[in-house]
């Protein structure tokens, strides 16, 4: 990355769309200059179901952050959920071209390169390479291998593949919108960075960001991407069951799951009464206990951590994991739900701690990590978004070329 350069990042989530506009600043950092959200419904359980909606919203959302910056916005990158992804773990040995030079920022480029040549199986399209692992040829592993005096390097990195179809929805939609996409990223991928501290950075983890409509996992081993899926439930769920079960409005379900959440019920202190005042019973006035309340949250937790247990176990992952870390606003702030995880995955189990967590609002975090994510990419040539004010050349590229352009060209 350059300083001056532009990264738009947007996420499309089940109840909003949300843009960042981040500038790299004279440290190398990237700034907010921007973020913007419009209420969208046009995705449900991690499913494109109203192109034309996600369409406008995004176009709004855009439309706004233009207005507030005074930049004209051609494309931007995109977070992709887990359930359309496919990591293929590959590694290329590369001869460097002058040893006595050194290894060069090209000669890691075209073993980056090289590390997507594999055979992508029907229906599914590249979206990403990430470098992982680079190991000289004395058997010494370097995060930046540039200058070294090595004959060759062994370069391990993740090749991520998406859903065809899906690619080619959030295509229309961002073309729909007058956009053009710069790369497409999986949520937990680009939350990584900003959701686990330094320590869990090199850890063994599970990152779970649960949200309105769904739960995004995420599995990795030290820097290693492993494995990545979607649970089609989240703090939606909850909210409905309490309504359902308790026969009252969504509204006030919200409110008292938001006023009363706890995950456990043996962790109440003081079994109060409430009065629900939208009850649809014969009876307008009546009066629960929170101990009742909280029974409904807690099975549905306790649901959502058996799913995710049965999915990790199924994939031969859990014997790998040595931590948890929960982020999302569909969980969060449920009181002892670190607690539950624990009990119910028999994993230990934490609320995120990044530091970076607790600086940006949670509307906009997974679109602020998209854009930290882009910028912190090693050995890319550029990362930037198309900006500009007057250029009205035919700035549309394919997916994979706009990879290889900004990426590793």
């Amino acid at each position: 990355m350059a300083i001056g350069d532009i990264i738009v990042g947007v996420d499309i989530g089940t109840s909003k769309v949300s843009t960042v506009v981040g500038e790299v600043n004279n440290f190398g950092q990237i700034e907010i200059i921007c973020n913007t959200s419009y209420k969208c419904s046009g995705l449900k359980k991690g499913k494109i179901i109203n192109e034309e909606e996600i369409s406008l919203s995004l176009a709004k959302t855009i439309k706004d952050a233009e207005e507030e910056t005074a930049l004209k916005i051609n494309s931007a990158y995109v977070t992709i959920q887990g359930k359309y992804v496919t990591i293929v773990q590959n590694s290329i040995v590369k001869e460097v071209k002058d040893k006595y030079s050194g290894i060069s920022v090209r000669d890691v480029q075209n073993a980056i390169m090289q590390a997507k040549d594999i055979e992508i199986p029907e229906g599914q399209t590249l979206i990403d390479i990430v470098p992982d692992k680079i190991v000289l040829e004395d058997g010494s592993v370097v995060s930046d291998p540039v200058g070294k005096l090595s004959s060759s390097f062994t370069l391990s990195a993740q090749v991520i593949l998406a859903e065809k179809d899906f690619v080619r929805q959030i295509n229309t939609v961002f073309k729909k919108a007058g956009l053009e996409v710069d790369g497409i990223v999986p949520i937990t991928l680009a939350e990584r960075n900003l959701v686990l501290d330094k320590n869990e950075l090199h850890d063994n983890i599970l990152l779970l960001d649960i949200g309105a409509g769904n739960i995004e996992m995420g599995v990795f081993e030290g820097s290693t991407f492993l494995y990545t899926n979607s649970i089609p439930v989240g703090g939606d769920n909850i909210t409905n069951d309490i309504a359902v079960v308790l026969n009252i409005s969504e509204e006030e379900a919200d409110k008292l799951k938001r006023q009363y959440g706890l995950a456990l019920k043996s962790f109440i202190d003081n079994d109060n009464d409430i009065i629900l005042n939208t009850s649809k019973d014969n009876n307008k006035n009546r009066i629960i206990k929170s101990s009742e309340l909280i029974e409904i949250i807690e099975a549905r937790i306790e649901e959502m951590f058996s799913i995710v247990n049965k999915d990790i176990t199924n994939q031969g992952l859990k014997p790998k994991i040595n931590n948890v870390v929960l982020t999302g606003q569909g969980i969060v702030n449920i009181n002892k739900s670190d607690v539950a995880g624990k009990i119910n995955l028999n994993i230990p189990v934490k609320i995120s701690t990044g530091r970076a967590v607790s600086t940006v609002k949670p509307i906009y975090r997974t679109s602020y990590a998209l854009v930290r994510y882009i910028a912190a990419r090693p050995f890319a040539k550029s990362v930037s978004s198309n900006i500009d004010t007057q250029n009205n050349e035919n700035i549309f590229k394919t997916i994979i070329e706009r990879i290889k352009e900004f990426f590793y060209s």
